[in-house]
């Protein structure tokens, strides 16, 4: 029988959090992703609500582990409010925490990665790597300071989503399309305004026409300035959208790449 009286406790918050955080992506697999890891997190909450080896708790189980999928930096959220629904409503609940996860998931891992896994890295990572190249040994008090940060974050927010239960859902849900497309207008923002910034290459080619030496970079900036990046940037992306083409082997053809045509003295450091 379910053991309606029990409520989740500081431990219990403390346990979650830290399975969430050293643990969540552990049980990754191909055909349902992060269901495993979904139902370890949150293993020992639900055994003190449905008992120990009730079927109960098996029929639980076997619903916590339906295909799931969402960002790592959000999905205690979805937890939090699982755990709330499942508190109080027992096995009844079932139907309405897999329809919680499948309409919550796709909405929460778009915000999250495009916040947490892309903005916040590129900004934050970008002044640390420039404070570095200065010799600015700050940036990387500040790289550990954001990472840190967002680890408290995502510490926080699952004893609030337990909390707020449904009603944090309700309140969000009309919100959560409006943020991701800014956080997605703002990440391809900040990509261009990096492309600009940290790639550093200009076509070295000097054409001589009798006594007259054309610099063929400043005919193309006079075209587009910072063009060369651009298609570099470009180029890569086509690259990776190409079967058989993984990130490190990108890595590496632009990297031998640019050390042929540096030492041809086609390109030069901008």
């Amino acid at each position: 029988m379910t053991n309606s009286n029990y409520k989740l406790t500081k431990q219990d918050f403390k346990q979650i959090n830290r399975r969430n955080l050293f643990t969540f992506q552990l049980g990754w697999n191909y055909e349902r992703m992060q269901n495993t890891s979904y139902l370890y997190i949150m293993l020992p909450q639900i055994r003190k609500i449905y008992g120990d080896n009730t079927d109960e708790l098996k029929q639980v189980m076997k619903n916590e582990t339906q295909f799931f999928n969402t960002s790592n930096f959000f999905n205690t959220i979805i937890t939090g409010t699982d755990l709330a629904i499942q508190e109080k409503e027992g096995i009844k609940s079932l139907e309405t925490v897999s329809g919680l996860k499948v309409g919550l998931m796709g909405s929460f891992a778009a915000i999250g990665d495009s916040i947490f896994a892309a903005l916040i890295p590129a900004i934050f990572g970008a002044i640390a790597a420039n404070m570095a190249v200065a010799g600015n040994p700050t940036g990387v008090f500040l790289w550990v300071a954001v990472n840190i940060g967002i680890m408290y974050f995502r510490w926080r927010q699952l004893e609030f989503a337990y909390k707020e239960g449904v009603n944090l859902v309700t309140r969000m849900q009309a919100k959560l399309s409006a943020l991701t497309d800014a956080a997605t207008l703002l990440g391809v923002f900040m990509v261009g305004a990096l492309v600009a910034t940290m790639i550093n290459i200009k076509i070295g080619t000097v054409i001589h026409l009798g006594d007259l030496n054309v610099v063929l970079q400043d005919k193309i900036d006079m075209i587009l300035p910072k063009l060369v990046p651009a298609a570099i940037v470009g180029l890569v992306y086509w690259m990776l959208g190409r079967k058989n083409m993984t990130a490190t082997r990108a890595i590496f053809i632009v990297l031998f790449v640019s050390i042929a045509l540096s030492a041809l003295g086609v390109i030069a450091k901008g």
